[in-house]
């Protein structure tokens, strides 16, 4: 079986993000970032090329291999920016409805501007993510 596409790298993520050209963009991301870190207590690692993660989650596939991804993360896309790791527990729903302003994808959630949702809310659904990932 293949490696996953996505590993962590040594890039430094501050790096990253500080090379965002929207400064608006790039002030949410640094923003999100530093919550990130102080809900999870994990540094931030790029995974891939754009990924800015936190902690690190294991999984099983198919035939007992396991793959690795982090616990939560972010990524500045072109429209958005996609949380991911923050949905698939039990706690979700009920702190998504309170979130704000955000549009659901395939494994993640898409945020226009960090203004847009609660933070308070999004630090406890950080928080709670990361959490149910533990072992």
């Amino acid at each position: 079986m293949p490696e996953n596409k996505t590993q962590a790298t040594a890039t430094d993520a501050a790096d990253c993000l500080n090379a965002i050209a929207d400064a608006t963009r790039r002030a949410d991301c640094l923003a999100l970032a530093d919550l990130m870190q102080r809900a999870t207590g994990q540094p931030a690692v790029m995974w891939g090329s754009a990924i800015v993660g936190f902690g690190l989650h294991r999984y099983q596939l198919a035939g007992g291999k396991t793959g690795e991804i982090c616990a939560v993360g972010f990524a500045s896309r072109a429209a958005d920016i996609a949380l991911y790791g923050l949905t698939g527990f039990d706690e979700a729903e009920p702190l998504l409805d309170a979130l704000g302003k955000h549009k659901p994808g395939k494994g993640c959630i898409y945020l226009k501007r960090l203004a847009d949702v609660d933070a308070g809310v999004l630090a406890q659904l950080i928080t709670q993510a990361f959490n149910s990932k533990k072992v």
